[in-house]
């Protein structure tokens, strides 16, 4: 949704660094987590939790940013797109992306060939994201022309920060 979201405020081609971001970042959570960082959430909880809380914070912040966003052009002189380093330390404290990284780790690796299979789980997810963070940002790019209207642009971002604060439920619950 951040990706859909950013696509219409600032277009595709701005996006791209958020887009890189996210798969570097997610790439090295898989790495740490397949070198032994999963392992650091199931022995100390506090640490999930804290971890959890902090995440889901950052994503009511970012969806405050949405929704409180005016219009297409406020998007292109006051406003930025999430940089790379931004997006890439998210991975870090969002929790879905933790959920999967310890999810992935614990289903598709082989203990006979640890480290390779590690590996091969942190390419093939930085395959698959590639295209995937493309489409949400493409598909949000392309009603930047319907959405120059302020007042669908406004309904389209306060609708997108609910959807975001509302995929928190299962993480928080």
């Amino acid at each position: 949704m951040m990706l859909f979201a950013s696509g219409v405020n600032f277009g595709f081609r701005r996006t791209i660094p958020h887009m890189a971001g996210i798969g570097a970042g997610f790439f090295s959570l898989l790495i740490g987590v397949g070198l032994g960082l999963g392992a650091l959430l199931h022995t100390m909880p506090l640490v999930y939790t804290v971890l959890k809380f902090a995440g889901g914070a950052y994503l009511v912040w970012i969806a405050w940013k949405i929704a409180s966003s005016r219009s297409l052009s406020e998007g292109r002189s006051s406003a930025a797109p999430m940089s790379f380093v931004s997006a890439a330390a998210f991975q870090w404290v969002n929790p879905k992306a933790w959920v999967m990284a310890v999810t992935a780790m614990a289903t598709y690796t082989n203990p006979e060939l640890y480290l390779a299979s590690v590996l091969i789980v942190g390419l093939a997810f930085a395959v698959v994201n590639l295209p995937s963070v493309s489409t949400w940002a493409g598909f949000g790019s392309a009603l930047r022309k319907w959405l120059s209207d302020p007042v669908r642009l406004k309904w389209f971002n306060i609708t997108m920060a609910v959807l975001l604060v509302a995929s928190l439920w299962p993480m928080l619950k």
